[in-house]
């Protein structure tokens, strides 16, 4: 899941990557941020997750 965050996205836009719900995404997302690999922040009506620092050296990834 950790990989799948290109930038900021919303939790809707995640689920259509690996095609599952978004309720399971969010349930990922939530543990993800709890260990610090993600960051988010409220745009509009919207959550966007992207990945943290740490996020970023765990999966070797840059962000765009």
């Amino acid at each position: 899941m950790l990989g799948l965050l290109h930038g900021p996205l919303p939790t809707v836009e995640i689920a259509r990557l690996p095609r599952v719900t978004p309720s399971a995404v969010s349930q990922y997302l939530r543990v993800l941020y709890a260990a610090g690999l993600t960051t988010r922040a409220r745009a509009g009506r919207q959550v966007l997750y992207r990945r943290s620092p740490l996020g970023v050296q765990l999966t070797g990834y840059r962000q765009p």
